[in-house]
């Protein structure tokens, strides 16, 4: 009886771990919510750190973090001095860190060789995976030319008012040369309805 009730104990902690490991691996991705400008390869982004022009970028709230005057200046948009920054050229560091412009000193130092980097990151925008297809801005964003199965494999969607349009238009040409034998293959008008009218 001991035994029974202590399996019974360690299956109960192993089912609510292995649930609980579940849930945490769901919150843990934000791929979703990440940029078009981001870089791939990440299933978890908090904030982007940009070394050419010391600044963040808050993924959760969508806003940019940068230093003026000694204080952190939260923004949906950089300001003008950053007009000439792009975002989709510029090397983006990824950190999963709480509040990294706190310890700004310590990225700048470690960061700092990737300042005017001529390398190249993959960007969302530019990925194939479907798995980027979630992240708004992506050239398949929402699944306009492709569904994603679970297998990952894209699979071409139709597009059912063409198809409704399709199998009910032959029906009515049918239904006119029905109507129209021995009248010299034109169609009748009734009421002002005729072949002009139609919308196709």
């Amino acid at each position: 009886m001991k035994k029974l009730v202590l399996f019974a104990a360690v299956l109960m902690v192993s089912l609510f771990s292995i649930n609980n490991a579940k849930a945490q691996v769901s919150l843990n991705i934000n791929i979703g919510s990440q940029p078009v400008w981001g870089p791939t390869g990440y299933d978890h982004v908090d904030y982007y750190y940009f070394p050419d022009i010391d600044a963040y970028y808050y993924v959760p709230s969508g806003q940019y973090i940068y230093a003026n005057g000694g204080r952190w200046i939260w923004t949906n948009n950089l300001p003008a001095q950053y007009g000439n920054f792009d975002l989709y050229r510029a090397y983006k560091v990824v950190i999963n860190e709480p509040k990294p412009y706190l310890r700004n000193n310590i990225y700048v130092t470690r960061y700092s060789k990737y300042k005017n980097y001529g390398g190249r990151q993959t960007v969302i925008r530019d990925s194939r995976d479907s798995k980027y297809f979630v992240v708004k801005g992506h050239p398949n964003y929402n699944g306009n030319k492709t569904v994603v199965i679970n297998n990952n494999r894209p699979v071409r969607r139709e597009k059912t008012v063409l198809r409704v349009n399709q199998n009910s238009r032959p029906a009515r040409n049918n239904e006119h040369k029905a109507d129209n034998r021995g009248s010299n293959n034109r169609p009748e008008r009734n009421n002002g309805q005729g072949r002009g009218n139609e919308r196709h």
